[in-house]
């Protein structure tokens, strides 16, 4: 999967962003998703995440990870519409201090925390959602399975 990486915080290690984009081709191979698929994964600070909230979501606050999805989903699945083209997924927005907020309150590295934020915004450009409760169980056993079988654990 081509992933651009974009830390406009100069604050994301090399080895994190490394770790990112296996962790992100792991979790595109375990959904199914074509090695020629296209995410961007963007990070900035509380300022940046809470006007994107803001501006998006009508919630004028901070937040961890915002997703943006280019592809629309039909009862979960994807809906390829050209097959030369490449399949632009989307965007994955990750506030880096919302990240080292919640590492230090649940007790984990901050790569573990980017891990998880990172396939939680990839799981939402694939159509995932946690609205319901059924749906946020889903969800989330999902990305605990992408993150152990990864290594990435708690």
């Amino acid at each position: 999967m081509h992933i651009d990486f974009h830390d406009q915080t100069n604050s994301v290690p090399s080895d994190f962003i490394d770790m990112l984009h296996r962790l992100l081709d792991f979790a595109a191979e375990k959904e199914g998703i074509t090695n020629e698929a296209e995410v961007s994964v963007n990070f900035v600070d509380n300022k940046k995440i809470q006007e994107l909230n803001r501006n998006y979501r009508q919630q004028n606050r901070p937040t961890d990870v915002i997703s943006f999805a280019l592809q629309e989903t039909v009862d979960g699945e994807l809906q390829v519409i050209g097959e030369d083209i490449p399949l632009v997924l989307g965007d994955i927005v990750i506030s880096v201090d919302r990240a080292k907020e919640q590492a230090a309150d649940y007790n984990h590295s901050l790569e573990r925390e980017i891990g998880f934020l990172s396939v939680h915004g990839f799981l939402h450009l694939l159509g995932y959602d946690h609205v319901e409760k059924e749906e946020e169980e889903e969800m989330f056993q999902r990305q605990e399975d992408i993150l152990d079988a990864f290594g990435l654990k708690r």
